[in-house]
């Protein structure tokens, strides 16, 4: 069953085509990557596939020049922005609640209803809560926001952190289960844990699915359709990103072979059209129209891709690079660096992870001096020039231009082999001329990471930081960076919740578990993520071997044991005690019962009679307990 179809579909954002006349559809169960380089429109073409989404709230809207888009009757859809909506008054709960979906509306009605106090509503409303089987929603969604490790349903969502705020978004998504899920860059700000978890809840999952996303390990494994957004124009493969790049490449090389064909011919044909129109007038007229399409044909052929090619110098390092001795740093009554020390070595690269908030980006301020640390201190080489890729991005004045940001930084820039303007600079990084003038508000997501990456390594540092750079580059801008990093001659240390780029940049890492303690670990993420599982089973193994074999050892202990000479001595007195007091107990029984007794006799009679009673309750538990030791 079809479930998107898209027809014919043309926009222009100003004098720039993002897509030309494009269509592609997608059907149940199909798990579809949507692949572009950065400003080609991705995010643009989804805002306009979900512009009449009922639950829309941002004003995103976009509708296209011409063309078509038309989603089936029977199914609901859900879509995650790259950066969701939140009504800051709201709380976690009310924030999820608000999702304005079929389910959420009929809980909204129900509690209408009861204040009411219509008994016809009321019913209606119940009715409705039966039919959608929504009387166990809130648990449900407090399942989901444990699983995505929320915990505080009462924060404000204006309170919580990028990454929370990505998880509360995500899931008020799923907890709705929609029939078919869009969702742009659904990785960023979640850390690998969580990334782990979405994975795998999407794989198992029946649901359809269209997304936005440079995590290559996750798309590799979530999606079995790819489409590719190139030169304006739509290009499907059905399999996983690794079948994609075979494809492609497949491509491209019977396109180049048959316009490299075409062009041979054309020479021939081109001596023929060169010929006197006298002599041409004699020949057949679909020879003459045979050409034109030649020509076409060969002016076909797949454009050269662009690329960035990374080649900056690098400043001389000298032997001591950073030496941390024993720094410590407490934030909000929590320790999130205990006692870290380490001497950092020329060319060496390193990665960082853990969970969200265990203070990787603190570690990265203290090393960069942004952050004083409690205790202990740094020592920084003489020749060290630190370039800090910060998580947050550029951040420039209203009304910036493209153009502007760099020559604010050089007219001129040298990448090592070359010198350029500020111009052809922007061109090396794939902004065209057109884009040269364009206030950097107006920049896609991708677009003003390259651009801010490009001030960062104009400074040509030798200490290289980068915390979460991958977050919405492009997989080709990605490539290059990766590339570069790999050649890169100084010391690099990189933040990213992108395995896929740890793995081939990392030669070791720093893991925080968030107590404080940073270790060392020898290995990229996927050694470091075998490790870990093999670990966690292996504690369990343990754990559950100690659990069974405890109680065994315990009674064997018991059996094995003897009363000690004092313990002998205590049975002994105890047994000679206790026939005294039972005698005792029957005198004072008959007396009461006697009818003899008067009345102050009676109360003393009766205040021994308690004390001796409890007395034998204690012999007696002790005496259990010393004859079960002696067997």
């Amino acid at each position: 069953m079809n479930y998107l179809s898209v027809e014919n579909l043309t926009y222009h954002w100003g004098d720039i085509c993002l897509f030309d006349n494009i269509g592609f559809g997608i059907n149940e169960g199909q798990k579809t990557a949507l692949i572009a380089r950065n400003g080609t429109g991705k995010t643009t073409l989804l805002n306009m596939l979900t512009a009449k989404l009922p639950n829309r709230k941002t004003d995103g809207r976009l509708y296209p020049d011409d063309g078509r888009i038309t989603f089936n009757d029977s199914i609901s859809v859900g879509y995650l922005e790259q950066n969701p909506y939140f009504d800051n008054e709201n709380t976690v709960i009310e924030q999820v609640f608000d999702s304005g979906t079929t389910i959420t509306n009929a809980i909204r009605e129900y509690e209408l209803a009861l204040e009411s106090c219509d008994t016809e509503r009321i019913a209606k409303a119940t009715d409705v809560m039966d039919t959608l089987k929504a009387w166990d929603y809130e648990q449900r969604i407090k399942q989901i926001l444990h699983q995505l490790k929320i915990t505080d349903f009462s924060a404000k969502v204006s309170k919580l952190s990028g990454g929370q705020q990505k998880r509360v978004a995500l899931a008020a998504l799923l907890i709705a289960e929609p029939n078919f899920v869009i969702l742009d860059e659904p990785t960023n700000h979640l850390d690998m844990e969580i990334i782990e978890w979405l994975e795998e809840y999407l794989c198992r999952s029946n649901i359809t699915l269209l997304m936005v996303t440079h995590d290559r390990y996750f798309l590799d494994r979530v999606c079995n359709s790819i489409i590719e957004l190139d030169e304006h124009r739509i290009w499907q493969y059905d399999g996983n990103y690794a079948y994609y790049l075979q494809k492609k490449q497949e491509r491209r090389d019977i396109m180049q072979a048959e316009a490299d064909k075409a062009r041979n011919l054309l020479r021939k044909e081109q001596d023929w059209m060169n010929r006197q129109p006298q002599a041409r007038a004699t020949k057949a007229q679909y020879r003459i129209d045979a050409f034109y399409e030649l020509k076409d044909k060969a002016a076909s052929a797949p454009k050269q891709q662009r690329t960035i090619e990374l080649q900056f110098e690098t400043q001389r390092m000298g032997r001591k690079v950073i030496d941390v001795y024993g720094i410590s740093k407490t934030l909000g009554g929590r320790k999130l660096i205990d006692e870290f020390s380490y001497k950092f070595a020329p060319k060496e690269k390193i990665g960082i992870v853990g969970n969200n908030g265990c203070g990787k980006t603190t570690l990265l301020n203290l090393l960069t001096g942004s952050l004083a640390p409690d205790s202990g201190y740094m020592e920084i080489g003489e020749t060290i020039s630190i370039g800090y890729y910060r998580q947050e991005g550029i951040t420039v004045p209203e009304g910036k231009t493209v153009i502007e940001v760099i020559t604010d930084i050089a007219d001129h820039i040298s990448t090592g082999d070359k010198s350029m303007s500020a111009a052809q600079f922007l061109r090396y990084f794939m902004f065209g001329n057109e884009m040269h003038h364009v206030e950097v508000a107006s920049l896609s997501g991708g677009e003003r990471k390259r651009l801010y990456l490009m001030t960062i390594l104009v400074k040509n540092p030798n200490f290289l930081i980068l915390d979460e750079p991958t977050n919405d580059l492009d997989i080709m801008t990605l490539n290059v960076l990766e590339d570069y990093l790999q050649q890169f001659q100084g010391t690099v240390i990189i933040v990213s919740h992108d395995r896929f780029f740890v793995d081939k940049i990392a030669q070791h890492l720093f893991v925080l578990d968030g107590s404080g303690t940073i270790k060392d670990f020898p290995g990229n993420y996927s050694d470091y993520l075998a490790w870990n599982k093999e670990n966690q089973k292996r504690q369990t193994a343990e754990k559950q071997k100690t659990e069974s074999v405890a109680p065994a050892k315990n009674q064997q202990s018991e059996k094995k044991r003897r009363l000690t000479y004092s313990e002998k001595k205590e049975l002994e007195s105890i047994n000679q005690e206790m026939p005294k007091l039972n005698q005792r107990k029957d005198e004072i029984e008959a007396l009461m019962s006697g009818g003899t007794t008067d009345v102050a006799q009676i109360a003393s009679l009766s205040d021994e009679y308690k004390t001796l009673c409890d007395r034998l309750d204690e012999i007696e538990m002790r005496w259990l307990e010393l004859s079960e030791i002696e067997g």
